[in-house]
């Protein structure tokens, strides 16, 4: 019987035992885990029925413990305190779960809670005017981990990229280009496209300290390439082909992927117009200084220093669009090509208030599917310097971030192998997948509104809560099934009810516990649920396996069980790491 069976006959047997002693079947019950094995299998805290039964918890719990009958799946049922607590027949519980499992293999934890409901997961939205950042990193862990689970849980989903390239800061780059350039071309500079359009960015802001008349320069710019005057626009498109290449080349090493890609520069006009029709409608209005504003309603957005309500600037004086003109008109668009039920921007919690904003905005333009937007706020990414500052030049960049990991992956496999038995291209396949899936799990490891002071010795680690320790984990098992197998040991001749002691059972717990932490993760926008489960079951396989023989077990059914449990364990860890976007490897 899978976990969720189980738990509704659990749930049934309480059911009934209430009937039987207070004439009413219980309302609000969950059925979890008690947190010590001794107690049992799972455990049902008796405070909601309080109120129903008049009575309190304690004694709610000791009169259904009382009154439920074991049967062939229940051994017996007792209370501790405010809890009830239910103890199964081992050789069921593990039996059902490890076939559950099994049957399911890399589909175990998947539910249909989402199905015909379409999101949008928007992810990452790189400027066009310099390279990835660490932040960007977090930014595209989150959002490939999200639409994961929001796949697993049944949702049809598109993943979206929307880049920024259009607006100051991008032409800010081409000025510095066109004005100190000389010609040169990434190719002729030996960088990769995005690095050496970001250095004529620094370069623009090193020279704008000096030069102040560059930002009317910059902002004439701005107001040619939107008037689509031909020197302009093919300077623009020639920067932004070389950055295209060298976020192609990131995206494929840091392993993110996108169904569709949305461009502000197609978007701005689009803008424009929804802000057009809107001033008819009184949606906007014209202030004094001729930008077209958006009026925020005080009681959500608070008021100005002279008590006049808030106003978001959606069209500048000169008729050039912001960001936000651009995100109305992107939100639209999404809307009308993917037909969504719920849209997710993936951006940093600095955005929080634009999002608001735009949200508002929607509303009152008469979409009702603004309730259906929602912006994952995440936080900051530090490293011993200090916060990141792609404008001075001080970012800790993705590529070089990568390569990093790659390295000190490779140093830790080579110390595991002093005999130097692995090929090079062993090796340097081996740290690709350590070496990244020890920077996502590390982003991923806290809640996306946490900010993280990132440590790239310690996110390598083999030991502690880390990526690699879970990959160990896993090709730990893996070597053990494969022993078993060339030893023909089997898990067909398992006899569950060998298993049961508290090693045992808290492994066990682990593997049950992981499709609700699916569907919590999902609901909650929340990778680090995942993170935390997949870390808690690798500590729970190593407590067995260091207190527990398994080959050597003696008896064949005991060691057929173990093999069993193992081999769910790695399903379970397997799946687990998917879902942070994280490989696994047979051999470590």
């Amino acid at each position: 019987m899978p976990v969720k069976p189980l738990k509704e006959a659990v749930l049934e047997k309480i059911s009934a035992a209430a009937q039987k002693t207070y004439n009413q079947k219980p309302d609000g019950l969950e059925i979890g885990f008690p947190p010590n094995t001794d107690l049992g299998h799972f455990a049902v805290a008796c405070f909601p029925l309080a109120r129903q039964f008049r009575s309190s918890p304690v004694d709610i719990a000791k009169k259904l413990a009382e009154n439920i009958l074991p049967d062939d799946v229940l051994l017996n049922a007792t209370a501790t305190g405010p809890y009830l607590n239910l103890t199964l027949f081992p050789g069921v519980l593990f039996g059902d779960i490890c076939s559950e499992i099994f049957a399911a293999d890399s589909s175990y934890g998947e539910s249909v809670i989402g199905r015909n409901k379409r999101v949008m997961v928007e992810y990452l939205s790189p400027n066009t005017n310099k390279p990835l950042h660490l932040g960007h990193l977090r930014n595209g862990a989150l959002g490939m981990s999200v639409a994961k689970l929001y796949e697993t849980t049944g949702h049809w989903v598109v993943k979206a990229n929307l880049i920024n390239d259009r607006g100051v800061h991008i032409c800010k780059s081409m000025l510095a280009w066109q004005r100190w350039g000389d010609g040169s071309t990434p190719d002729s500079a030996g960088k990769k496209g995005d690095h050496f359009v970001g250095d004529w960015y620094v370069r623009y802001a090193r020279e704008a300290d000096r030069d102040t008349d560059l930002e009317n320069q910059v902002q004439q710019m701005l107001q040619q390439w939107e008037a689509g005057d031909p020197e302009t626009v093919n300077l623009w498109k020639t920067m932004n082909s070389w950055v295209y290449d060298g976020f192609s080349q990131t995206y494929h090493n840091f392993g993110l992927e996108f169904d569709t890609f949305y461009y502000e520069s197609d978007t701005y006009k689009l803008g424009k117009d929804v802000i057009e029709k809107g001033l008819k409608s009184a949606v906007f209005e014209t202030d004094t200084h001729g930008n077209t504003v958006f009026q925020l309603p005080a009681g959500q957005f608070g008021q100005e220093k002279n008590g006049d309500a808030k106003k978001v600037t959606v069209l500048r004086p000169d008729g050039t669009s912001l960001y936000i003109t651009q995100d109305i008109a992107t939100s639209i668009l999404k809307k009308e090509e993917h037909h969504l039920n719920f849209s997710i921007w993936v951006v940093g919690s600095e955005q929080e208030y634009h999002f608001k904003c735009l949200f508002q905005i929607l509303a009152d333009l008469g979409y009702e599917w603004a309730q259906d937007c929602y912006h994952l706020s995440y936080g900051m990414v530090y490293l011993p310097e200090g916060k990141m500052k792609s404008r001075e030049g001080k970012i800790v960049d993705a590529d070089d971030l990568i390569a990093e990991m790659k390295k000190l992956a490779a140093d830790e496999i080579h110390q595991r192998d002093p005999d130097g038995s692995l090929s090079d291209d062993e090796v340097n396949r081996r740290a690709e997948i350590i070496g990244i899936g020890a920077v996502k799990f590390y982003l991923l490891r806290v809640r996306p509104t946490q900010s993280i002071n990132f440590d790239p010795a310690e996110s390598i680690s083999f030991d502690g809560f880390t990526g690699p320790y879970c990959q160990y984990a896993y090709a730990r098992i893996f070597g053990i099934l494969a022993k078993a197998a060339s030893a023909n040991l089997k898990p067909d001749i398992a006899n569950f009810a060998r298993l049961g002691n508290t090693e045992e059972l808290l492994l066990l717990q682990k593997l049950m516990e992981f499709p609700a932490e699916v569907e919590g993760a999902a609901r909650e926008l929340n990778p680090s649920r995942i993170a935390v489960h997949t870390f808690n079951t690798a500590k729970a396989f190593n407590q067995f396996y260091n207190r527990h023989k398994v080959i050597q077990a003696g008896n064949d059914q005991l060691v057929s069980a173990r093999l069993a449990l193992i081999k769910a364990t790695a399903v379970v860890l397997k799946k687990g790491l998917d879902l942070l976007g994280i490989d696994v490897l047979e051999n470590m």
